[in-house]
């Protein structure tokens, strides 16, 4: 059996992981379970998972855990989420924001296979994480479906040195405001935001998918995780979300990862690489697919991919500073504050006052995504 940790159980990443454990019970077992809050859904996980650990970051919420499960052991705070990277086989990271680095650094440094669906922690420290990654031995698998297809391609190519990489191309649906005007978004709401057309994902993914910084933290993972410069990334908006990447390698040929648009497949991939196993997804069927389209994105009206771009170019803690400001401007829109159209603007205002650090420790990135979270 090969253990799991779940850290980020009751979003959409940890609900489709949980997914994959279910369907393979002769494979997983489930070790650890955390959670930002104490809910009726992490009580059901536990009741059914009967995992030996759990943490909700929550320190009442731990107590309710607690009261309800007096013989599982609890942790609380970030430092007990954080503690949970150290258990396990296999540490399945979807824990929203930088607060997910603590925990992917511990992973790492006891060996674990780190499956990561926390883009802030590979865009803030992701430098730091794959040198500590490689320092101890421990893989690092990504869940994004579009760095699992970018994985996927590789691994069919017997996974050469980067060097032979001509170009990473990244799709993206283009979100629920594809071909809308700059005046439209200036009035866009929440609501309307969080309506992705294709995925299902937690508020703030799906403000970034709306904004297209989405796709922007992605060109930023791409580059740590392959080792592959910010010229050589590109982004393609691809609607139908069946293809999930491609590579381009430098003799000019291009491999493509296609699937249904299902977290599971990317999730049970990571558990169980470099081997395959039964999906509960089905085949994907082409000619029911009928058209696959590709556009290049528009960088004038969704300057979010623009600004990523720039901080990628720029380094040391430009990521850093672009992740804190968005999630911060982020949350600032969904409560109200500002405008869907303000998201890049007070993201561009404080990249345009990051410090120069160009070989940033741990605690300067810490430092950076502290002054990026300051009102810009």
């Amino acid at each position: 059996m090969t253990s799991l940790t779940i850290l980020g159980s009751t979003g959409s990443i940890g609900r489709s992981a949980l997914d994959v454990a279910r369907l393979h019970k002769e494979r997983f077992s489930v070790k650890a379970l955390a959670a930002g809050h104490f809910s009726d859904l992490l009580r059901e996980q536990i009741e059914e998972f009967q995992p030996e650990l759990a943490a909700v970051n929550d320190v009442k919420g731990a107590g309710e855990v607690k009261k309800l499960f007096p013989k599982l052991e609890v942790l609380a705070g970030p430092e007990g989420v954080a503690a949970l990277g150290e258990t396990g086989d296999i540490v399945l990271l979807s824990v929203v924001g930088v607060a997910g680095l603590e925990p992917a650094l511990r992973a790492v440094r006891n060996g674990k296979r780190l499956a990561i669906a926390t883009k802030e922690a590979l865009v803030s420290g992701g430098e730091i994480l794959m040198a500590e990654a490689a320092r101890h031995g421990a893989e690092v698998i990504p869940v994004d479906s579009e760095h699992s297809a970018i994985f996927q391609c590789l691994a069919a190519n017997g996974r050469r040195a980067p060097e032979e990489i001509g170009n990473l191309i990244i799709t993206a649906s283009g979100g629920p405001f594809r071909g809308k005007s700059a005046a439209f978004l200036e009035s866009v709401t929440p609501e309307q935001a969080l309506r992705h057309p294709v995925w299902k994902m937690g508020p703030k993914i799906s403000v970034d998918s709306a904004t297209m910084m989405n796709k922007g933290l992605e060109v930023i993972e791409a580059s740590r995780l392959f080792g592959v410069p910010y010229d050589r990334i590109k982004v393609l908006v691809h609607p139908q979300s069946i293809v999930h990447s491609l590579v381009e390698f430098r003799d000019g040929a291009q491999l493509a990862q296609l699937s249904l648009p299902d977290m599971r497949l990317a999730i049970q991939y990571a558990f169980t690489y470099p081997e395959r196993l039964p999906s509960p997804l089905g085949s994907l069927d082409l000619s029911a697919v009928g058209r696959l389209e590709f556009f290049p994105p528009d960088l004038e009206n969704f300057p979010s991919l623009k600004l990523a771009f720039r901080a990628l170019r720029e380094g040391g803690v430009a990521p850093a500073v672009l992740n804190g400001a968005n999630e911060k401007a982020v949350a600032d829109f969904l409560e109200g504050r500002i405008s869907f159209a303000d998201i890049p603007r007070a993201v561009e205002r404080k990249l345009d006052k990051a410090p120069a650090v160009p070989d940033p420790s741990l605690e300067d990135i810490l430092a950076a995504d502290r002054f990026a979270r300051e009102p810009a």
